[in-house]
């Protein structure tokens, strides 16, 4: 009987060994990780924000939450004239670390293309990571360590999805915003491309969106879809940014260009005009495509586009959607890889990979990348600054 049960147990042990192998594995094989040990200063709300509404066509309601859980939360709120330069900072609670800029609402919808010649560093996939995303840029020298620009009058390029699946997407975007300002001051650009999950919040879609930001449209009493809405400061900035630029004769794009947009003769100041109509519009297929339906389908459409690596393309294929909009190749995020990569003989680079988290682990251990494009050399940019030439 002794024997049956440790025969048994055995059995058993080596079954669980089994599936825990595969799991394991298979995990690995789909770039994935298991996340564990969240810091509880994930939801500290103490100085979280700003959060910023139009109060009247005129004025702004600038908000800061204070308190806590145990004696209760309140707003620290100010009225401002929309034409003020209006004094902001934004708190980390990871680190105790504060960053300061100035609002601007006179909002300008940036060009489509740009030729100078000077270096591009691209990131994508961030997910509401403002720690890991701060620290890349200061070991890549895009900032220093006192988060000044350094990068003199490069492009900084940031290809979607910064937005979600974390605690810290207040701190991303206005980190974001403020960094779009310090570029401008020193003659440099950064390029926020709107990805699906920018797309989503636009759309009043949560799905995605930690369950902290529930609780602050609480306090500041609103519904989480009013977070980005219309009469969001942030939510105005979201509409008016690009899904596809070409930089220096490099195309940028968060999902891809689906080779069906040859049969159009459609410029990229075009999509980026369809798809900003479009922002606030969830998408439902028609019958029949047009250059509309195809430029913001959730299948085909350059903010969600998958077939570089999902679907059966040929050289050929590839190269006619990028010859479409007059790119040399392609940048884009939105489909995990486990490193950047140079694929279709060098005309797509894929550089969404899985970074760290702020407030929580990940195993396998993660580390950032982004890509550098200088001297039409491309080079995997690591998240301690080394450079490997693709």
């Amino acid at each position: 009987m002794k024997t049956r049960i440790i025969r048994y147990l055995k059995n058993v042990f080596g079954t669980i060994f089994i599936l825990f192998l595969i799991g394991t594995i298979t995990l690995i094989a789909l770039n994935g990780s298991f996340e564990y040990g969240n810091n509880p200063l994930n939801i500290h709300l103490e100085n979280e924000g700003p959060y910023v509404f139009y109060e009247t066509d005129s004025t702004l309601n600038v908000n800061y939450i204070k308190g806590n859980k145990t004696d209760g939360f309140y707003l620290n709120q100010k009225t401002y004239a929309i034409n003020e330069e209006i004094p902001a900072s934004c708190y980390f609670p990871l680190d105790n670390t504060t960053f300061n800029f100035t609002l601007n609402s006179n909002f300008e919808i940036p060009k489509s293309t740009y030729k100078d010649n000077q270096p591009i560093i691209a990131v994508s996939d961030i997910e509401s990571g403002y720690k890991t995303f701060r620290d890349f840029l200061i070991a890549n020298k895009v900032i220093d360590t006192n988060l000044n620009w350094i990068f003199d009058q490069g492009h900084l390029v940031l290809i979607g999805d910064f937005m979600d699946r974390g605690f810290s997407t207040t701190q991303v975007l206005w980190f974001i915003y403020k960094l779009e300002q310090d570029a401008k001051n020193q003659g440099g650009h950064v390029h926020f491309i709107i990805g699906n999950h920018e797309l989503y919040n636009m759309q009043g879609k949560f799905k995605s969106a930690s369950y902290k930001y529930y609780g602050i449209a609480s306090i500041l009493g609103k519904q989480h879809h009013d977070l980005y809405n219309d009469n969001s400061f942030l939510g105005k900035w979201l509409t008016s940014k690009n899904t596809l630029e070409r930089i220096n004769g490099h195309l940028f794009a968060h999902g891809g260009i689906h080779p069906d947009f040859q049969n159009y003769d459609i410029t990229i100041a075009q999509v980026n005009e369809i798809n900003r109509a479009n922002y606030r519009k969830s998408f439902f297929p028609k019958p029949e495509e047009t250059v509309e339906q195809l430029t913001t389908s959730i299948r085909k459409g350059i903010c969600w586009y998958r077939g570089y690596f999902k679907d059966d393309l040929s050289q050929e294929d590839i190269e006619k959607g990028i010859k479409t909009f007059g790119g040399k190749d392609i940048v884009v995020g939105h489909t995990l890889q486990w490193s950047v990569k140079k694929l279709y003989q060098g005309k797509v680079y894929a550089i969404d990979v899985k970074h760290p988290k702020d407030y929580s682990g990940n195993w396998p251990n993660k580390s950032s990348e982004g890509l550098l494009i200088t001297h039409n050399t491309f080079f995997r940019l690591k998240a301690n600054g080394k450079q490997i030439e693709l």
